[in-house]
């Protein structure tokens, strides 16, 4: 399944006045007064139906934020359009109308000149431009996209001397025609030209961004289409060499042969939300792409020029966890922003990809849009790129959700080291180009490395390893450790010994008693070497987990893989929440079993496993199978001959389960269904939520009446789970399927 966390581009710019470049141009002016035909008249949007869709699809990171409508054409410069004879030179044009869109752009899928010929695409007043585009800009592909023009009347314009024999070969199939308005924005000041993001975002050039001025300028907000795609980031290679290799997210592939990519798109201020949009590359060529971490690696089409003043940024392969993390990067399409997590990131797989998961972030979040942005250490330099999540704003003040990382360590494995390692020194750590990363002399982090994982089924004794890294220049020597555990009066443990730069030590904690609930152990880093910290972003860290008090069930999943562990992967929720999941797993294992234990409150479950490519775990590649069995050893649930996944429900308890349920609960008609959907509730009091196959809640409300009634056009083909929470606690499930 293709998973989108990606950018909301908005581009009404009423009155504005700008000079465009959506890609590398060779200067000059089109001739504005020159003869125009008759302009193509784009169909009249339903623009309540398009906000019925955005509605739904603008809630998730997953889904792609559109900003405009594509409209697949075929023009041609023969058949289409008017030549005419100007100034020594054959031009032709082509004009096109939109009324009232926000936004015009366009893509040639042959875009073929000949040198001395010059193609510009700017708006019917001319104030902004696009161009000269010539021999310079064609691509292996053939094709060329071209960014955006804030207006809804376009012209194209190419022309070449009259005694240049060779004729262009320019065909479009693509016309984007931009609808998202200004409608709830008061301030036209307070936009951007992409778009907006939440109140709680900093600005990249804020005080709190100073130290990161170096590595900023390697990211860059991407476009393709009526959709503005993601962001990423410029990576250094071994041989400093300047090679344009950019770093973004499998999920957010399209055809990066026709991305625009939007270099220093970021306010010179604070407080400002509009930024530069002049500094741009069109077209670039994937070279590594996996699932398995959500990585995609491409060559840019062009290497930016020295004006971009670009940033190749460095890179960690180790996989040693770092003490904090900082992402830069372009939140529903808004000016470049960074964000800060103060803590120790944790190993974890998501959706199949193996991630660094981001717990909360302290400062900032991140938006749709950001996917694909670099993931920082405390030493500048990157070690993932976005995957998901639902960190957001919440206000001025961020939500407290999680964001994940597909890991820059796995990636490595996946191709990374064949473009970024280039004569195969197996180097795994390497600073970034022309500029390196900021160090100090006199800097400690502190993570916490080990844990219990997983929920506790009751009251145990714990024991928590934090890790000591070396992250300056001198060696370290001595330091103070201040821990709390629960909330309680902070204790001090000091540490004395050698480590050199990037050496670790693991400190043990006494052992302590978990109490029922939520437990929490914060730790923190003083006086390194009896000196004061320069570098205080990776003093602190904390883990939490839970102990359950109540009842509790252990029930066991026996997984037997196939040849390829690799492409499995599952989850185990509860109304929405992963409690336990586990993959990709290695591959050439045919047979061998892995065998997790769950310990469960009173309750109901959902178990989804999946299979990237997508044909189970039986019976082609091996005699996979999994099965859940509860506390009596009874099988509550088996299977391995799936397609792309499969899930089941099941209840913890004692008396009840969810067979004993179907039969005489929810009810849900039509069943399949494609419009509407109403379902019965066996009280008129509680709270029903609707999640989809990825287990996120897609609508979650009160039950006051007998039925509810809920409109699917919006949803996405396939099968959701109903779950009925009565004001008492008693949960009842049952399965909606969607089609079309």
């Amino acid at each position: 399944m293709t998973r989108f966390k990606l950018l909301w581009m908005f581009l009404a710019l009423f009155g504005l006045s700008i000079q465009a470049s959506a890609q590398i141009t060779y200067g000059g002016v089109p001739w504005t007064e020159g003869v125009r035909p008759e302009p193509l008249t784009m169909p009249t949007l339903d623009l309540e139906a398009l906000a019925a869709e955005d509605e739904v699809t603008d809630r998730y990171k997953e889904a792609p934020w559109r900003f405009g409508v594509e409209h697949e054409v075929s023009l041609n410069a023969v058949d289409h359009g008017a030549w005419t004879t100007e100034q020594g030179h054959r031009v032709w044009r082509l004009t096109f109308n939109a009324e009232a869109a926000t936004s015009l752009s366009l893509r040639f899928d042959t875009f073929r000149v000949p040198k001395g010929g010059q193609m510009f695409v700017y708006s019917e007043d001319g104030s902004q431009v696009i161009g000269a585009m010539d021999h310079r800009n064609i691509k292996d592909w053939g094709g060329l996209a071209i960014g955006v023009i804030a207006a809804d009347h376009l012209v194209l314009e190419y022309r070449q001397p009259l005694e240049l024999e060779e004729m262009p070969e320019l065909s479009i199939d693509q016309i984007v025609q931009g609808y998202r308005a200004l409608s709830g924005w008061p301030h036209l000041e307070d936009r951007g030209p992409f778009g907006n993001s939440g109140a709680c975002n900093i600005n990249v050039n804020c005080p709190e961004g100073a130290t990161w001025a170096t590595e900023k300028r390697s990211v860059a907000l991407i476009t393709q289409g009526g959709y503005t795609v993601c962001t990423g980031n410029l990576l250094n290679n071994t041989a400093n060499d300047g090679t344009p290799y950019f770093l973004t997210a499998n999920h957010c592939l399209g055809n990066p042969g026709s991305w625009v990519y939007y270099f220093n798109h970021e306010s010179a201020t604070c407080t400002g939300s509009n930024g530069p949009t002049n500094q741009s590359i069109s077209g670039g060529t994937l070279l590594v792409n996996s699932g398995q971490s959500d990585v995609a690696l491409i060559e840019l089409s062009q290497t930016p020029p020295a004006d971009f003043n670009v940033q190749y940024a460095g890179w960690d392969a180790s996989g040693v966890t770092p003490s904090n993390t900082v992402g830069i990067h372009h939140p529903s399409g808004d000016v470049k922003k960074i964000c800060f997590d103060e803590d120790s990131p944790s190993q974890q797989n998501q959706g199949g990809a193996a991630v660094w998961y981001i717990n909360e972030w302290e400062l900032g979040v991140t938006e749709p849009g950001s996917s694909g942005s670099p993931l920082f250490d405390q030493n500048h330099r990157v070690i993932g790129q976005l995957y998901g999540g639902v960190a957001a704003c919440a206000g001025s003040v961020n939500n407290g959700q999680p964001d994940w990382y597909g890991r820059f360590d796995v990636s490595w494995g996946l191709g990374l080291s064949d473009y970024l390692d280039p004569s195969g020194s197996n180097i795994n750590v390497w600073d970034g180009y022309p500029d390196g990363a900021v160090t100090f002399n006199n800097d400690a982090g502190v993570s916490i490395t080990g844990s219990p994982e997983g929920v506790l089924c009751s009251t145990e004794q714990i024991l928590i390893e934090v890790t000591l890294t070396n992250t300056g220049e001198n060696t370290l020597t001595s330091c103070m450790l201040e821990y709390s555990i629960n909330g309680g009066a902070p204790q001090q443990q000091s540490w004395a010994g050698s480590l050199e730069q990037f050496e670790t030590d693991i400190v043990t904690l006494p052992v302590f008693t978990s109490q029922a609930g939520t437990n929490t152990v914060e730790v923190s880093l003083s006086t390194p070497n009896g000196l004061a910290d320069e570098n205080a972003l990776n003093n602190t860290t904390m883990v939490e987990f839970t102990s359950y008090e109540g009842p509790t069930y252990d029930y066991t999943l026996t997984l037997v893989l196939d040849d390829y562990g690799s492409e499995t992967a599952w989850t185990l929720k509860r109304l929405g929440q992963t409690l336990y999941e586990g993959g990709p797993y290695p591959d050439g294992v045919d047979g061998e079993e892995v065998i997790v234990d769950f310990c469960l409150e009173e309750g109901c479950y959902a178990f989804r496993i999946t299979d990237s490519y997508e044909d189970g775990l039986c019976c082609g590649y091996g005699e996979g199978s999994w099965t859940i069995t509860d506390p009596n050893d009874e099988v509550v649930g088996t299977g391995g001959e799936f397609g792309a996944s499969e899930q089941i429900q099941f209840c913890a308890d004692e008396t009840l389960r969810l067979s004993d349920l179907e039969g005489q609960t929810v009810q849900a008609y039509p069943v399949p269904t494609s419009n509407e959907v109403t379902v019965a509730w066996p009280e008129a009091s509680g709270e029903a939520c609707v999640l989809d196959a990825m287990g996120r809640n897609i609508i979650c409300e009160s039950v006051r009446e007998n039925q509810t009634t809920w409109s699917t056009e919006a949803w996405a083909e396939g099968t959701y789970l109903v779950q009925w929470r009565s004001d008492a606690g008693r949960v009842i499930m049952t399965r909606i399927s969607v089609v079309r």
